[in-house]
């Protein structure tokens, strides 16, 4: 890993792009600690502990780095964006004409694009709403005057500059995605969750408890040594090649495989899981009403409801994403197409059906893994009663954002060298 860190800031072109994301990031976490408009910073620190913590209020304030404590311009996060996302891919299977577009290409997934940018602003929009009288009721029970008198003009001029935010902060995920070394969105809430490690290792270090001080650290390398063995764990597909006449030519046959990845869809059901598993608990923290707090209280991060709800997300969003990232149907007619036969396995249909089979069985354990390690931290931490900020699901999108980094980084070198080699 090292060697190829160093080996990407050898190469111009791939070190501009790591100083290009860099940038982005920085930019980032800089508006994080600028306040939006008429908010009383002084005042939003008296509140701050309602944001810590396993509550969802914490959740939240994880997922945006900090900036929903500070009420700043990035106080939404990229959540929104990631809330929309999850609403068109469901939406393309029931859906018929977004079914058509995605099946279009390019130019229908463009249109998904645009389709789900115009869905976040509305979602942004009508969050930073609510966190507004969000805010006002933390500061009216705490005594703390947050937002002063709110008028019409001031609460949308707050509304509006949250939501310009969070419209940014999509842009500038684009951005590392085009320009940057990828994974934009990925790679800004790993950077959200990556700014709370130094609080996490300062309350593993100031722990009164010395079983778990000394406990921790290989709790913690055990989660990260499975989660690295699980997520590079793939079964190879031996896949032969035949012999074919191209023109005047004749291209010789051989022999390769097809990786099957245990664990295809990556962090991506731990996202979206996470997401919809957050909605309940912030629409009963935004409504101010006895059924609305016990909503919040029962949907909390640290009880069984949501810890059993999250790991059946996770198990569902797993074989969804990865049904939809990998179509044995497709790859069968691509293996046939080019002269490829599974040693055993007649081409066609068959070969569809031996690939779906295997992948079933595949994608069934990585889901158990990914459900089982995004909730066994947090039983643990209910259990031990210790407050540490970072959780399963944190561990895992992190880690699993790293990797697909590095794997990204990897390929970038490769087909430098290629071109290299060529010239």
């Amino acid at each position: 890993m090292l060697r190829t860190i160093l080996n990407a800031f050898s190469v111009a072109d791939i070190r501009k792009k790591l100083a290009f994301t860099a940038a982005m990031l920085a930019l980032y976490r800089l508006g994080a600690y600028i306040p939006a408009p008429g908010v009383n910073v002084d005042a939003v620190k008296e509140i701050s502990n309602n944001f810590g913590g396993s509550n969802v209020l914490g959740f939240l304030n994880l997922f945006s780095g900090g900036s929903l404590s500070r009420l700043s311009l990035f106080a939404l996060g990229i959540m929104p964006y990631i809330t929309a996302s999850i609403i068109l891919q469901l939406l393309t299977v029931v859906v018929p004409s977004l079914e058509r577009l995605q099946k279009e290409g390019e130019v229908g997934q463009q249109k998904i694009t645009q389709y789900t940018r115009y869905l976040t602003v509305g979602l942004a929009f009508f969050e930073s709403l609510g966190y507004v009288f969000l805010f006002r009721s933390l500061g009216n029970e705490s005594g703390a005057d947050v937002l002063g008198t709110l008028t019409f003009p001031k609460v949308m001029l707050i509304v509006i500059c949250l939501t310009a935010g969070c419209t940014l902060l999509m842009w500038l995920g684009e951005l590392i995605t085009q320009r940057g070394i990828g994974n934009g969105i990925s790679l800004m809430i790993f950077a959200s969750i990556a700014s709370r490690i130094p609080d996490g290792v300062q309350a593993w270090w100031t722990n009164p408890d010395p079983v778990f001080k000394v406990m921790m650290p290989f709790l913690a390398l055990g989660v990260i040594a499975a989660i690295v063995f699980v997520q590079e764990g793939q079964r190879r597909i031996p896949v032969q090649y035949a012999k074919r006449v191209i023109g005047r030519r004749m291209s010789q046959g051989g022999q390769t495989y097809l990786p099957l990845r245990v664990n295809m869809a990556g962090v991506i059901p731990v996202i979206f899981a996470a997401s919809i598993m957050a909605f309940p608990p912030t629409v009963g923290q935004l409504i101010n009403s006895p059924w609305a707090k016990d909503l919040a209280t029962f949907f909390s991060p640290n009880k069984w409801p949501y810890i059993v709800g999250e790991s059946i997300f996770i198990i569902l969003f797993t074989y969804f994403y990865t049904a939809v990232t990998f179509n044995p149907v497709d790859q069968a007619e691509n293996l046939k197409k080019y002269g490829g036969f599974i040693p055993g396995v007649r081409p066609g249909r068959p070969t569809a059906e031996f690939l779906d089979r295997i992948l079933a069985r595949l994608t069934f354990p990585g889901a158990l893994f990914l459900a089982a390690v995004a909730a066994l931290p947090t039983i643990l931490i209910a259990r031990t009663h210790q407050n540490i900020p970072l959780g399963g699901t944190s561990i895992l999108i992190v880690i699993g954002v790293a990797l697909e980094t590095m794997k990204q980084l990897e390929a970038q070198l490769m087909m430098r060298s290629y071109e290299g080699f060529l010239k």
